[in-house]
C-alpha cells in the first residue's frame, strides 16, 4: 500500500478493523504505529523489492514530490505501472486494487455538476496524468476501483485557515467559484468502505456533500476566527486563493453504497480542526 497522508490514516483505520497492513514508503519510520514498513520508492525503476505474499487488497495512494509534470508522471503513472507489473510477475491475485485519483480529470469550469458519468476533459497536466493512470489500472487484469478525490484537508493541512487568520489578501471572483474538498479521515474511511464492498463500482467521486463557493468558505472561517477577511477585486492579479476551477462534484454514487461522511461539509471539518487546537490551525 502506498502510504502517505491519506494512506497513513487508512492504515490506522484498517488496523483497528483487525487487518494486517503493510505500508510502502521511502522512509518506513514515518509510518503509523502498527503498519509493517516496506522500504521502497515507486518512482525508481529498481525502487521496489518483493511484495508481501498473498495480498488481499492493494491501495495506491501516493503523492508527487513536487507539482510539475515530470514528478506527477513518475509518481502516479510510472509508479502505478511498476506496482501492477510487480503484482503480475509475483503471481499475486488481490481481490481489488484501488487507486486514489483526482477530480482534476474533469475540465468543466462554469459551475457544472459532475459525477462519474460526466465527460473527462482535463485542462492540466495533472488531470491528464491521473486519467492515464486510471485507464492503465482499469485496463489491467485486476479488479480495480478508482476514487477521484477532491482537495484533501485535515490535520497539518490547514493553509486556508492560516491565510485568513494572517490577513493575506485573496481574490474575490465575479461569480461563484465552487470548490470541492474532502477531509483526510473521510477519504481514508471511503477507501476502507469501498474495499469492504463485495462488488464496488469501477469509479467513484470522493468529495463532501457541499461544493461550496470559495468566498463563502473564507467568510465562514473568518467569522469563526473573529477576524476581518481581506479580499481584493478579481481583476487584480492575485494567485493566492484563486481556485483552479469552478465545478460542482457530486458524491451521490458513493453515498448510495451506504457510505456516510463524518465531515459532510467544510463547516464540520474546519471547525473540528480549530477546536482541536491543530498546530497548523491555531
Amino acid at each position: 500500500m502506498g502510504c502517505g497522508y491519506v494512506g497513513g490514516a487508512l492504515g490506522t483505520r484498517l488496523l483497528a478493523q483487525g487487518h494486517e497492513v503493510f505500508g510502502l514508503r521511502r522512509n518506513p519510520s514515518a509510518l503509523p504505529p502498527g503498519v509493517i514498513g516496506l522500504a521502497g520508492d515507486v518512482g525508481e525503476v529498481e525502487g521496489m523489492g518483493a511484495l508481501p505474499e498473498a495480498l488481499d487488497w492493494v491501495v495506491y495512494a501516493v503523492g508527487a514530490k513536487q507539482r510539475d509534470e515530470a514528478s506527477y508522471r513518475t509518481a502516479y503513472l510510472d509508479g502505478l505501472g511498476r506496482v501492477i507489473r510487480a503484482l503480475i510477475e509475483e503471481g499475486q491475485n488481490p481481490s481489488r486494487v484501488l487507486f486514489t485519483s483526482s477530480t482534476s480529470v474533469y475540465g468543466q469550469m462554469r459551475g457544472e455538476w459532475v459525477d462519474e458519468s460526466s465527460p473527462t476533459h482535463p485542462r492540466s497536466f495533472a488531470g491528464e496524468i491521473m486519467l492515464s493512470a486510471e485507464r492503465l489500472l482499469h485496463g489491467s487484469q485486476f479488479s480495480s476501483t478508482v476514487l477521484r478525490l477532491g482537495g484533501i484537508y485535515g490535520p497539518g493541512r490547514t493553509r486556508l485557515i492560516d491565510r485568513v487568520r494572517g490577513g493575506e489578501a485573496m481574490a474575490v471572483a465575479d461569480a461563484p467559484a465552487y470548490t470541492n474538498r474532502i477531509h483526510r479521515d473521510d477519504a481514508a474511511k471511503a477507501i476502507a468502505h469501498l474495499l469492504a464492498l463485495p462488488e464496488p463500482g469501477a469509479t467513484y467521486v470522493g468529495v463532501d456533500e457541499d461544493p461550496a463557493d470559495a468566498g463563502e468558505v473564507r467568510r465562514w472561517i473568518a467569522e469563526r476566527l473573529g477576524v476581518a477577511l481581506v479580499e481584493a477585486p478579481s481583476s487584480e492579479s492575485l494567485s493566492v486563493g484563486r481556485p483552479v476551477g469552478s465545478r460542482r462534484c457530486r458524491s451521490a454514487a458513493l453515498l448510495a453504497t451506504g457510505f456516510r461522511f463524518d465531515y459532510p461539509t467544510f463547516r464540520e471539518g474546519y471547525a473540528t480542526l480549530m477546536e482541536a487546537g491543530d498546530p497548523e490551525a491555531i
